[in-house]
């Protein structure tokens, strides 16, 4: 976002940082700024996956042992009419697809077979024929788009959504699998296995309609449809639909109440995906009222939880007062001051991510932000931090300063703020720097209305602050040069003269003692090295 610096300073405040604007479209700079914790690719969580089985542990092995296959024996026997023959070359077709390495994808596809596996697909008299194409077409579909594609347009959907009611278990869940992949590549094909009728075959596969025998093997089969769910959930350019998002979200409400962890993990995913939008899709996931359980599981100690949990709620903190009010009664300032010391500098980050949001927020969120103790921790990160967990951190200043109180930003300083954001001034990161001296342009002027500014101004260049605010007004870069000269002209044009004179009138004054005093209680001195 280009934020240019204008000379007057109230035109400077109020184009700068949306003041006067609503706390919304402070909100929407933060997430055009945030792109890449959404825009980056989920390693987190796989797109696709493709079902590798120990040949060992493979039981259907012991009907076929000794017996290797060349690729034309496969092709040959696929295509027989001996349904025999064919489960033979189909299975061996398979294990092929599921070696650990170089599996031949390209090779069984360019082999023409994709058609026949489709077909083999509706052979109902024949589940374990059923069974091995599936898994055949699940692990094509696990590899690049064009092998996807294959698959889709072999006519692979249409019958894998049919197999979702087989009253064979390993059949219905190779299905689910299959169709996870698919939907997994895009956009494009996620609704084109939507449009194929899979949402409510798939929650019937979730409910308590889930046959008898499929019990005790619920767990693993509940595991493939939660991600399958998570892929019908993911992609923007389109979103899924309305009407897709509606049927999916009782069942996403259900999951997030299972205690088995992928299931969870892949749950949360599907929410944070479903949050990833406007103000209406946010209010679609926080309708059902799973915030507070979100709130229960970023306290997890487990990574796959943790993450897409906090990246849920931090969505739904961009998006209005009153959906971010619902988050803070949820308690998530309970957990987000405690994830900014967390040993990875990547769930710091998002902490920090969502607090930004939240500091965007009117009077009373700030307010809120100060109580529960979130100041020392960001202040330490905005110390010691990564890099990346830094500017999180300085957003959250920014945004704190823009819409909080002169009382609320001298709670800011009185709490260290000053130290860490004056040594930031000397990174190479010119937007950055722009953000930190508009920073400290709010500051003072928040002094100035309660007659402190020489005090703030002490304080600061105390700290080196004025040296370096000074230096930045030779910077190369235009931007950063105006606003450095704007806040000297404004607030330190007259200290050259006076600054020992104030300095012996001031010391001690009581508000800078107050301030010093309070400043040094809250810094808190550098952590040990991250493991």
């Amino acid at each position: 976002v280009n934020m240019p610096t204008l000379d007057a300073p109230e035109e400077r405040l109020r184009k700068f940082k949306y003041r006067g604007k609503d706390a919304s479209a402070r909100r929407q700079q933060r997430i055009a700024v945030s792109l890449e914790l959404r825009k980056a690719k989920k390693d987190e969580q796989a797109l696709k996956r493709r079902n590798i089985t120990d040949v060992s542990l493979d039981p259907s092995d012991q009907q076929t042992k000794g017996v290797s296959l060349t690729l034309q024996e496969i092709i040959s026997g696929v295509n027989a009419s001996d349904p025999e023959l064919c489960f033979q070359a189909t299975q061996a077709a398979r294990k092929m697809l599921s070696r650990e390495k170089n599996p031949p994808l390209k090779l069984i596809v360019d082999a023409g077979l994709i058609p026949r596996l489709v077909e083999l697909l509706k052979s109902s008299l024949h589940p374990r024929l059923q069974f091995e194409a599936a898994w055949a077409l699940t692990n094509i579909a696990s590899g690049a788009s064009e092998l996807t594609r294959a698959v889709v347009v072999g006519g692979a959907i249409q019958p894998l959504v049919e197999l979702l009611s087989s009253p064979h278990m390993t059949v219905c869940e190779q299905a689910v699998w299959a169709l996870g992949n698919i939907a997994g590549d895009g956009p494009e094909f996620r609704d084109n296995v939507i449009a194929s009728d899979a949402i409510p075959h798939l929650l019937t596969l979730v409910s308590s309609s889930i046959p008898v025998e499929f019990s005790s093997l619920q767990v693993p089969f509940l595991r493939n449809i939660a991600w399958t769910l998570s892929n019908l959930c993911r992609n923007k350019n389109p979103y899924p639909s309305d009407h897709a998002v509606k049927q999916m979200l009782p069942a996403l409400f259900y999951l997030l109440g299972h205690p088995d962890r992928e299931v969870l993990s892949d749950t949360c995913w599907a929410l944070s995906y479903l949050t990833d939008g406007c103000d209406a899709r946010i209010g679609q996931v926080v309708d059902t009222g799973v915030l507070p359980r979100l709130v229960e599981l970023m306290s997890s100690s487990e990574l796959n939880i943790l993450t897409p949990s906090l990246r849920t709620v931090g969505n739904i903190v961009t998006g209005t007062d009153h959906q971010t009010q619902l988050a803070l009664d949820a308690g998530i300032l309970g957990v987000l001051p405690q994830l900014l010391t967390h040993p990875r500098p990547s769930i710091q980050k998002e902490a920090a991510w969502a607090l930004s949001n939240v500091a965007a927020g009117p009077r009373q969120h700030i307010q809120r932000l100060i109580a529960c103790g979130a100041l020392p921790p960001l202040v330490t990160v905005l110390k010691n931090g990564e890099f990346k967990v830094q500017k999180e951190a300085v957003w959250t200043v920014a945004n704190f300063t823009t819409g909080g109180s002169v009382e609320q930003l001298i709670q800011l300083v009185q709490a260290g703020v000053l130290e860490p954001l004056i040594n930031l001034l000397t990174i190479p990161d010119n937007k950055m720097v722009i953000i930190i001296l508009d920073v400290l342009f709010f500051i003072l002027q928040a002094a100035e209305k309660i007659s402190q500014k020489e005090n703030m101004c002490l304080l600061i260049e105390g700290l080196g602050g004025l040296d370096r605010i000074e230096a930045l007004q030779l910077h190369e870069n235009h931007q950063v040069a105006l606003t450095a000269l704007n806040i000297i002209e404004r607030h330190f044009s007259e200290e050259e003269e006076t600054v020992t004179a104030l300095r012996a009138r001031d010391q001690d004054h009581k508000f800078l003692k107050d301030l010093t005093n309070t400043y040094h209680c809250c810094t808190t001195p550098k952590p040990g090295p991250r493991p």
